[in-house]
């Protein structure tokens, strides 16, 4: 009972923080330098995150901030929660996320999320998605945006880690910028596909910068999963399936 009471409270102000936000973004927008526009997305990332911890108890501690980066990356993260495509934005802000073009359809977030120029694909035209990857991942990382990066493409299930696909290492490899490789198990606090939230700390590592200079995709990539294979027994995680790694 108290689980479902906490989970009515979280979204009640997720849904009038995320209509609040938005909307000021839409008002506010031509006013605002990109610097400030920004700020704002970034501002509601903090407050849910804050909301969560104040109606769930889900709390985070991070491990290896010192890698956080002064100039844009591409940051690399395991893909288990709604958490962390919320949680990363934020702290590698100015920062561009990579998602599906549907999203932008939502009412009020995904109009304001329209705004922000984010690198929306099409996944049922992967070579087509590619290449928009490359060409508008390219243009933010000159423009001083980091990049989002979750290579599982999908959720997968607290625990676990899908394969990883090569899309953000080729984008690195393309524009010769730094990836930072990313793990939690947000998972198992924040799952998806329900609305329960289970009370603890989300623990968060980050790994020094992958230099991809003179590298090839599966070369960066295989650092990457050697990082990731290095670290997830401090997280309890698990490969969901025999190979890590998808084209």
């Amino acid at each position: 009972m108290i689980s479902k009471i906490r989970a009515i409270l979280f979204f009640l102000g997720y849904a009038g923080l995320t209509f609040i936000i938005s909307v000021s973004i839409a008002c506010t927008f031509w006013l605002l330098s990109p610097r400030r526009r920004y700020y704002l997305y970034a501002l509601w990332c903090r407050l849910v995150i804050g909301w969560l911890r104040i109606t769930s108890n889900v709390r985070y501690e991070i491990h290896g901030s010192e890698n956080l980066p002064d100039h844009p990356v591409v940051v690399f993260s395991n893909h288990q929660s709604t958490w962390e495509t919320i949680f990363l934005y934020q702290l590698f802000s100015p920062a561009c996320p990579i998602l599906k073009k549907e999203l932008l359809d939502i009412p009020f977030w995904g109009w304001a999320l329209r705004l922000q120029r984010p690198i929306a694909i099409d996944r049922s035209k992967p070579r087509e998605a590619g290449k928009s990857l490359l060409l508008q991942g390219g243009a933010r990382l000159q423009e001083g945006i980091s990049i989002l990066v979750f290579p599982e493409g999908t959720r997968a299930a607290p625990g676990k880690l899908g394969k990883f696909s090569r899309g953000g290492a080729q984008l690195a490899v393309a524009t010769e910028t730094d990836i930072v490789p990313v793990l939690h198990n947000a998972g198992s606090h924040w799952p998806a596909g329900t609305t329960r939230k289970n009370p603890g700390t989300i623990r968060l590592i980050i790994g020094q910068p992958i230099k991809t200079s003179g590298k090839t995709s599966k070369e960066v990539n295989q650092e990457f999963i050697s990082w990731v294979d290095s670290r997830r027994h401090e997280l309890g995680l698990e490969y969901a399936s025999e190979s890590t790694e998808s084209l």
